[in-house]
């Protein structure tokens, strides 16, 4: 098989694995495409310790996101200690593979520097407390973090994001001695994932539901999204999940209050973590 032909099959297979009989006819490709296509999350790690400067590799790919006008709102705090892993998997409601990764980072809207900046400086800024200084930060861990995802995973370790850092916001920053005005956004787990973890490619929603031309079109949805509850329904049965479809998932996860796990005391955690949001 030359190289132009195997291209060829590893993007039909990356795209089959992820769009299912909805795959899109797509143009350019390269290795790093097929790479994106293939993430999928890991929640059973090896023990085995990653390699000396990973964490600094993936801190660098991290640094090199885009960031809102060069503010770098973004921390990371990485946690080794059993004990604490320990202590984030019970606030993560019991999440294992927690204590199991040997690398566990937590991704920190760290708005406290600038406010240190502010009083060092004497200068107050008038923009710190506004909703939008506040998503933008959210905004600048996320893409950060998604550059040491795909760091990860490029150099063969596995990761999955841990957002249930959220249902105890105060209790996360308290153990991590988080400043006022720092906010544990996420966490995420590194490592090298066991045989069974693996699992497979999970199947997205099809490109004619999320991508519009010129303007929003809706129209198809429904047709589409019951083609896509059928790809899900055959994923689920594969993999003993209760939730067969990904409608029903949609409805377990936003129908009822206690699917937010504590974090409907969002705002309240947050102005007591010092984020004054308007």
């Amino acid at each position: 098989m030359d190289a132009l032909t195997s291209g060829q099959s590893d993007r039909d297979a990356a795209l089959g694995d992820r769009y299912g009989s909805a795959t899109p006819s797509v143009g350019p490709w390269n290795d790093t495409i097929t790479s994106l296509l293939r993430h999928r999350s890991v929640r059973g790690y090896r023990p085995d310790p990653v390699p000396a400067g990973t964490l600094e590799t993936l801190i660098a790919a991290a640094q090199s996101a885009a960031t809102s006008s060069n503010m770098q709102w973004s921390s990371a705090i990485a946690v080794t200690d059993p004990a604490k892993k320990k202590v984030l998997a019970e606030i993560a409601g019991g999440q294992k593979h927690i204590e199991e990764c040997p690398l566990f980072i937590a991704w920190v809207a760290d708005m406290a520097r600038n406010q240190r900046i502010s009083d060092q400086e004497k200068v107050d800024f008038a923009c710190m407390p506004w909703l939008e200084t506040f998503m933008v930060a959210c905004i600048d861990v996320a893409l950060a973090a998604q550059n040491a995802v795909v760091a990860a995973e490029s150099i063969g370790l596995s990761t999955v994001y841990i957002g249930a850092m959220r249902n105890d916001p105060v209790r996360v920053a308290e153990l991590l001695g988080l400043p006022r005005q720092a906010f544990v956004v996420f966490g995420l787990c590194v490592g090298y994932a066991t045989e069974k973890a693996v699992g497979e490619v999970k199947p997205r929603l099809p490109q004619g539901i999320v991508l519009h031309h010129e303007r929003y079109d809706a129209g198809q949805e429904a047709k589409l999204r019951q083609s896509y509850d059928a790809e899900m329904t055959k994923f689920s049965q594969r993999h003993e999940l209760q939730a067969a479809t990904w409608t029903q998932r949609v409805l377990n996860r936003l129908g009822p209050l206690r699917s937010m796990n504590g974090r409907e005391k969002m705002r309240t955690a947050l102005a007591s973590l010092g984020f004054e949001i308007r």
